[in-house]
């Protein structure tokens, strides 16, 4: 007699803050987590690009999560930070946040799914919400975050 048992697969993500609220992004995706420097701005780009940076030789475009949320603007600190992200098939793009907090192990059974209505589509943004103990954390679909 077999039994079908269900493996419960565990994903890390690190944890970030965006005023309020914490978002996680799977690791897989980070390649750098960077301190705030300076920002060549680009012109004519999008409102939510803010520019680039010069890493180690390397010229990175760098977006804010905050205007690309339709939140108020970035409020740059001792713990902003810029988090470079490497997708497969993309080149690095680097995303302003408010604080990286950390990095926590999250179960799939522990993951709720989001509708993917919402205004403007911005379910396309979210993989879901993930229970951290007492606290939830907003899964982010990074590859919808970044493309464009």
């Amino acid at each position: 007699m077999e039994e079908n048992i269900i493996v419960n697969e565990t994903k890390q993500y690190i944890v970030i803050r965006l005023g309020n609220e914490q978002f996680g992004i799977d690791i897989k995706y980070i390649d750098n987590i960077v301190r705030m420097q300076r920002i060549t701005r680009v012109p004519m780009a999008q409102d939510y690009f803010k520019g680039v940076i010069n890493l180690r030789g390397e010229v990175i475009p760098v977006m804010s999560l905050r205007v690309r949320f339709e939140l108020e603007d970035d409020v740059i600190d001792t713990k902003t930070r810029i988090i470079i992200i490497k997708m497969d098939s993309q080149s690095k793009v680097g995303i302003l946040v408010d604080q990286v907090k950390e990095v926590v192990t999250i179960g799939t059974e522990e993951i709720e799914k989001v509708a993917q209505g919402g205004p403007e589509g911005s379910g396309q943004y979210l993989d879901g919400v993930g229970k951290n103990g007492e606290e939830l954390i907003t899964l982010l679909n990074i590859a919808n975050v970044i493309s464009d």
